[in-house]
């Protein structure tokens, strides 16, 4: 039967997950084997008592494992969220879910630099400097300050998710699908 508390975590973490934008997107698919780097900058807006905005760099790495065990069937999640409650939250939606089985991800984000800029001056700022070195390999986020770890995980499960066809595709071509 489905209780009360998978509801209570199912809103939880869709309240989340909604809260969370990719406003630059990366369409390069995830290597569909060993290890891909994901990287993104991170604005987030504050919180109530703080409305300073912030800016972090980091990356995403995404380990798929060479050979599936038991031991290695749930998500892991590395580095994503300061709080355990939001940890346990984002790995009992997302063991749920067969698309990311067997999976790890790694957060490495770089220390937080408070801007005096809006979200949307800061992005647009972030914009145009992707687009003056002429890079397209890194995303923008942006989230309320609370939810920055689900900004990372949405971003890597998109990713993930509009992979999927092209990492198909080379299994196909490496004869491991008919």
């Amino acid at each position: 039967m489905f209780g009360w508390d998978a509801f209570e975590n199912a809103r939880r973490f869709r309240a989340a997950w909604d809260s969370v934008k990719i406003v630059r997107e990366v369409r390069y698919s995830l290597f569909t084997f060993g290890e891909t780097e994901l990287p993104y900058y991170l604005v987030l807006s504050g919180n109530d008592e703080d409305d300073a905005v912030s800016v972090t760099h980091g990356d995403v790495k995404i380990t798929r494992p060479m050979i599936i065990t038991p031991d290695n069937s749930d998500p892991e999640f590395e580095d994503f969220f300061e709080s355990t409650d939001d940890q346990s939250l984002a790995q009992f939606v997302m063991a749920r879910t067969a698309s990311f089985s067997n999976l790890r991800l790694r957060n490495h984000a770089g220390s937080r630099r408070v801007v005096t800029e809006s979200v949307e001056e800061a992005v647009a700022k972030l914009n145009r400097q992707l687009d003056t070195e002429d890079e397209d390999r890194v995303a923008i986020l942006t989230a309320p300050a609370a939810f920055a770890g689900f900004a990372v995980l949405r971003y890597a499960s998109e990713r993930i998710m509009q992979s999927v066809p092209d990492n198909i595709q080379e299994l196909r071509e490496k004869g491991f699908l008919p």
